[in-house]
């Protein structure tokens, strides 16, 4: 099978079931492309915007990472898991006596900046195993809480015991924990029952294409929906440089501008050159793009 050098990013609509690995690796296939990545994974039973990544704009998967994701949350009140999602067992039942009143007071506690303790079941490691891992095995080790931001947590409906809730949060937030300490906060049990990722940065759902509906196009068609390497960096701001100095900037080299301090994009003759960043001896190169042409 022939591989393409392919540059851009790809707005999947991942559906529930697969791992990102495999809704990647499809996509690949199916565009043919060479190399790919990910900005941010999503779990099995979780479906929404999987932003990957081809060939170039690998390169900055960690700004896809970092960014502030939205979600869909349904919550199931009443009723604990060993996983603190709906793929596994139930420990705990407790009634669910809460009214309006108090699921917003709920909400309130999480809003903002909170210590969040990452549940067992997550991919973070301990003395280099997984901690799922750990969790599989029945046992349970001491998890140090994180900062993260809950920019914001709003109640959708409530059907019956079920939350449909929206999210705005960090990188490193774990909505499932989110559920399971809302349970705990309205003094009922809780799990994560429908999780779907709506925003990723400035990419929105609506803008993504389902792994069906690409499969149904031709293979020119596919490549269509790949968007620019840069729109992954447009929350930095853009610094354009002559040809002079972008040539001494690609070879690594400091060029003086009249950036403001921090990170920048990068341009010359409107082609992206990459990331850099000002700082007192100038300009200088953090991740660069492989240039043909310039």
């Amino acid at each position: 099978m022939r591989r393409l050098k392919l540059d851009g990013v790809l707005l999947l609509d991942k559906p529930v079931g697969p791992s990102s690995s495999a809704v990647l690796q499809a996509a690949k296939r199916l565009l043919e492309a060479k190399k790919a990545g990910h900005a941010g994974t999503l779990d099995p039973m979780a479906s929404g915007l999987l932003p990957l990544l081809f060939g170039e704009a690998t390169k900055f998967a960690q700004y896809g990472l970092d960014a502030v994701k939205e979600y869909r949350a349904l919550v199931q009140l009443g009723a604990a898991t060993d996983t603190g999602d709906a793929e596994g067992q139930v420990t705990e039942r407790k009634p669910v006596p809460v009214n309006a009143a108090a699921i917003e007071a709920a909400l309130g506690r999480f809003r903002g900046e909170i210590d969040q303790v990452p549940p067992m079941f997550s991919a973070l490691k301990r003395n280099g195993q997984p901690l799922y891992e750990i969790a599989r095995s029945g046992k349970s080790v001491e998890r140090e809480a994180r900062r993260v931001t809950i920019y914001e947590l709003e109640l959708v409906a409530r059907i019956e015991d079920r939350l449909d809730l929206r999210v705005r949060c960090s990188k490193g937030t774990y909505v499932r924990q989110l559920a399971v300490d809302l349970g705990a906060a309205l003094s009922s049990a809780a799990h994560l029952a429908a999780l779907r990722r709506t925003a990723v940065a400035g990419f929105r759902i609506e803008q993504a294409i389902s792994l069906d509906d690409l499969q149904a196009l031709g293979p020119e068609a596919r490549r269509t929906w790949l968007l620019p390497p840069d729109r992954l960096l447009e929350d930095l701001p853009r610094q354009d440089l002559d040809p002079a100095s972008a040539g001494r900037f690609l070879h690594g080299q400091a060029v003086a501008t009249g950036a403001s301090a921090g990170r920048c994009r990068v341009y010359a003759q409107g082609l992206l050159l990459g990331v850099g960043e000002q700082g007192a001896q100038g300009l200088r190169p953090v991740r660069l793009l492989a240039q043909k042409t310039l």
